[in-house]
C-alpha cells in the first residue's frame, strides 16, 4: 500500500508539471463560456475537446443550473465574461500558491486578456463576481480590497444584493 501511495504523489507532480508546461503563460482562445467563472479554450484535454478552466479567486453568481438554479446577478455576470473573452486571445497564468485543477478536473487559473487587464480582477472589480475567499493564492488579500471597494462603490451586484441571495458559503 505504501508503494501505491508514492506512485500516486509521483503522479500528481508530473501531471501538476505537465499542466505548467502546457498552459502556463501560453495564449488560446475561448471557445465557450459555461458561466461567469467557467470558460472553455481550444486545446484538448485528455478525452475533452477543449480544457475546462474555473477563474482562480472569485465566484460568480451560478446560471440556471441544476440544483442550486438561477442566482441573483448570475445571467449578467455571464454575459460580461462571454462579452469580454469569447473568441478571444487569452493568455492563461497559473498560481503557485494553488492547486494547478479543482476537484471536478477543472484547470485552476488567472486569464489575461489581450489589453492586459486580468479577466478575475475585472469580474470582481465590476461587481459581477465575489472574492472567493475559501482557498488561498497569490492575489487573495488584493482580490479582497477589490470586492471591498466594488461594494463601497455599488456596483454590479452590489447595488441590491441581499444575504439571501448570496452564495452559502458567503452566508457563513
Amino acid at each position: 500500500i505504501h508503494k501505491l501511495v508514492v506512485v500516486d504523489r509521483q503522479a500528481k507532480s508530473i501531471n501538476d508539471a505537465n499542466d505548467w508546461n502546457k498552459y502556463n503563460e501560453k495564449s488560446f482562445i475561448v471557445v465557450n463560456v459555461v458561466d461567469g467563472d467557467t470558460i472553455d479554450i481550444n486545446l484538448p484535454d485528455g478525452k475533452f475537446k477543449t480544457t475546462r478552466i474555473r477563474l482562480l479567486g472569485v465566484d460568480t453568481p451560478e446560471t440556471a443550473k441544476k440544483p442550486k438554479g438561477e442566482m441573483y446577478y448570475g445571467p449578467e455576470a455571464s454575459q460580461f465574461t462571454k462579452e469580454t473573452a469569447l473568441e478571444k486571445n487569452i493568455i492563461v497564468v497559473m498560481d503557485e500558491k494553488s492547486k494547478p485543477r479543482d476537484k471536478y478536473g477543472r484547470l485552476l487559473c488567472y486569464v489575461k486578456l489581450a489589453d492586459g487587464r486580468i479577466l478575475n480582477e475585472e469580474l470582481i472589480t465590476q461587481g459581477f463576481a465575489y472574492a472567493d475567499t475559501r482557498f488561498k493564492h497569490s492575489y487573495y488579500e488584493k482580490y479582497i480590497e477589490l470586492e471591498e471597494s466594488a461594494r463601497k462603490e455599488k456596483k454590479g451586484l452590489w447595488e441590491k444584493v441581499t444575504p439571501d441571495q448570496m452564495p452559502e458559503w458567503r452566508r457563513k
